[in-house]
């Protein structure tokens, strides 16, 4: 999907702690929540150990409210109590993307 530059991505680095503990129901839920922000673009993830997931928006002020929303607030205070063990935000802008596809 080509998005209109330039656009926000905000990469979550992560480790995760030992077990579920109700993760993964509350991951499906934020994603899903994320998807009905007003500036939001897209989400891709991946875990191999290493969790990186990454959400695309149109805006930096569209990023703060997705951080200030209520639900997701929640959802970041359960990660630092129970579900992380380090993690790390970077905010990004895109001004180009190219890609491969066979």
């Amino acid at each position: 999907m080509e998005l209109k530059k330039p656009y926000y991505a905000v990469i979550f680095t992560n480790l995760r702690t030992s077990g579920d503990d109700g993760y993964a129901k509350m991951a499906e839920e934020m994603e899903e929540l994320a998807r009905k922000q007003p500036g939001f673009l897209d989400f891709e993830s991946a875990r191999d150990g290493l969790g990186i997931s990454i959400s695309y928006w149109e805006s930096l002020e569209a990023i703060a409210n997705w951080k200030a929303q209520i639900d997701h607030k929640e959802a970041q205070k359960k990660g630092i109590q129970k579900w992380y063990s380090w993690y790390k935000v970077r905010v990004c802008r895109v001004e180009r993307e190219y890609e491969f596809n066979k």
